[in-house]
């Protein structure tokens, strides 16, 4: 016997056909920030959150020396990026912030890409890609 099932590819509620809407979340080295945050600007990015953020991976934090004594240092400092784009211009965003920030040293950061289920803006009431 044999039982076939069908799987629709349902929108959340509120998620609108062609509003699609991606969340980036990028931590790069802490001297990157003006010069990414400009091309991102350059690229049409109207908004950003930064935080200033300390963490750890491959490179799994380093020592350094302060007055002749020697310390771990096993978190190392970031900034992350959090960007709120139409998923139409996702790819490009993407790819601005990864030949930005790149430095071809270990440590140069991750880029995450989520779906947004909904926006809005508190002030206007829009919402998904107006409230951008």
């Amino acid at each position: 016997m044999r039982i076939f099932l069908q799987v629709q590819n349902a929108r959340p509620p509120g998620v609108i056909e062609g509003k699609d809407v991606k969340l980036i979340i990028a931590t790069i080295k802490p001297f990157k920030l003006e010069e990414v945050r400009e091309a991102l600007t350059n690229a049409g990015v109207r908004g950003m959150m930064v935080t200033e953020i300390k963490g750890f991976g491959s490179q799994s934090g380093h020592t350094e020396i302060y007055r002749g004594a020697e310390y771990a240092v096993n978190f190392v400092p970031k900034i992350k990026l959090e960007i709120v784009v139409p998923a139409t211009m996702a790819d490009q965003i993407i790819e601005t912030i990864t030949t930005t920030a790149k430095t071809g040293k270990i440590g140069d950061g991750k880029i995450f890409v989520l779906d947004v289920e909904q926006a809005l803006r508190v002030r206007t009431g829009e919402t998904n890609e107006e409230a951008l």
